[in-house]
């Protein structure tokens, strides 16, 4: 689809047109491939109360970006530009993360830097890092994403604009919170509890699932932290090696026992909405003949990217415009995916955009979302990718997609190929 032809669907639902053989061609392999060879993350741990409370984004980032390199066997000197999304870190957290790559392990001449799109931050990382690698610019680099939501999180983070700016009623709409975008557009697009609730305990019973037998195991890389017990006030060292959100005995029945968190009449609750948590995660890219002659293991391949705006106050519905977007520069149909990972900040946007865009449930997160392991804002993006390879490979699928909604009223996408 060409630019002229996305303008005259400004507004709408882009409806997603495949082109012949589209499926096809993004299984084959080419030279100039931007592939993945590694791909991981941290255990994620509840905010203000988990193991990683006390340490800081970049220990965490640093741990990450040293598990690539154990991963990989990459040589650190090899790697030219690394990007870390991030969204709370005052200044960016620019500093920090080239702090942390040089602890990790990379030299001088590796270059880093940060970048905020709020949700979406790690995936637009991910995809940065690809499109250096596809204009040349670069021939390998890490995409990534780090959140300590426990340091960085609270009443500090309000958004304040000025006279002017809260003139215009679209620019004053992006300051609205989002718990209470979600209840309004669940309440107008009448999504009711009872199915949000239903949705909420799935993921839990998914993810305790998939804990109990080990799938996360691969994708994620222990840490080791120390963090001081509430209770005793001891300091204590840790190895975190599995998703602290996880809660077993979650039901639909128990989840609407809790009270509602944004209207006293509303149906978002602690329970159908993401946990606020901390966690890194990073990915290796690299141009396939590079990965090639270096004799890198590749598990996956970028095919492309999207991201798309919709209204402020429709901030949710961000993967109901981007997943199409993405579909039509790959040339693909809705059905040629196998995996969805659409990241649950809300079962209701979740939801909702799932079933506008005819998606079958059980593609959509199979061993859980963010409503059950949680959704460390700038992490997120990245490791859906990692959580989204090593569910394709194996399960002997194929393709699969990420998404998710972006605070302000944007949506992105990407479409990866398991190898």
């Amino acid at each position: 689809m060409g630019a002229l032809d996305r303008i005259s669907q400004i507004g709408g639902q882009i409806s997603g047109n495949p082109t012949a053989g589209g499926k096809e061609r993004i299984l084959q392999k080419r030279p100039d491939d931007v592939v993945i060879t590694a791909a991981c993350r941290s255990a994620f741990t509840r905010g203000g109360k988990g193991a990683f409370k006390d340490t800081q984004a970049a220990d965490l980032m640093a741990g990450i970006l040293k598990a690539v390199i154990d991963r990989s066997k990459i040589n650190p000197a090899l790697v030219e530009d690394i990007c870390v999304g991030t969204v709370l870190a005052p200044g960016g957290g620019a500093t920090e993360m080239r702090a942390a790559s040089l602890f990790a392990g990379f030299p001088e001449s590796t270059a880093v830097r940060t970048l905020n799109r709020q949700c979406s931050s790690g995936l637009q990382a991910c995809i940065d890092i690809a499109n250096q690698i596809k204009t040349g610019m670069i021939d390998i680099g890490i995409g990534a994403g780090v959140e300590s939501m426990s340091l960085q999180y609270g009443p500090n983070a309000v958004t304040e604009f000025s006279e002017t700016m809260e003139t215009n009623q679209e620019s004053a709409n992006c300051k609205v919170p989002m718990g209470k975008l979600s209840e309004d557009m669940a309440q107008d697009l009448k999504i009711s509890r009872a199915e949000q609730d239903a949705f909420a305990a799935s993921s839990y019973q998914k993810a305790l699932k998939a804990q109990q037998e080990g799938l996360f195991d691969a994708e994620i890389a222990p840490l080791k932290v120390k963090y001081e017990d509430l209770k005793t006030g001891e300091v204590k060292e840790v190895v975190v090696s599995k998703d602290e959100g996880v809660r077993a005995g979650i039901t639909a029945e128990s989840l609407g026992k809790i009270r509602p968190a944004f209207a006293a009449d509303g149906s978002i609750h602690a329970g159908n909405a993401s946990q606020i948590s901390d966690g890194a995660a990073a990915v290796l890219l690299m141009r396939r003949d590079v990965a090639e002659k270096l004799g890198q293991q590749i598990i996956g391949k970028y095919v492309c990217g999207a991201v798309v705006g919709v209204k402020p106050l429709l901030m949710g519905q961000g993967p109901w415009k981007a997943i199409p977007k993405a579909l039509d520069l790959a040339g693909i149909h809705r059905d040629d995916v196998d995996i969805y990972e659409i990241n649950e900040a809300f079962a209701s946007q979740c939801l909702w955009s799932a079933n506008e865009l005819g998606i079958p449930h059980e593609k959509i997160n199979p061993k859980g979302g963010a409503i059950a392991l949680g959704h460390p804002l700038g992490c997120t993006g990245a490791r859906q990718i990692s959580t989204l390879l090593y569910e394709l490979k194996r399960t002997g699928k194929q393709i699969g997609s990420t998404s998710m909604c972006v605070g302000t009223g944007m949506g992105m996408a990407s479409i990866i190929v398991a190898e």
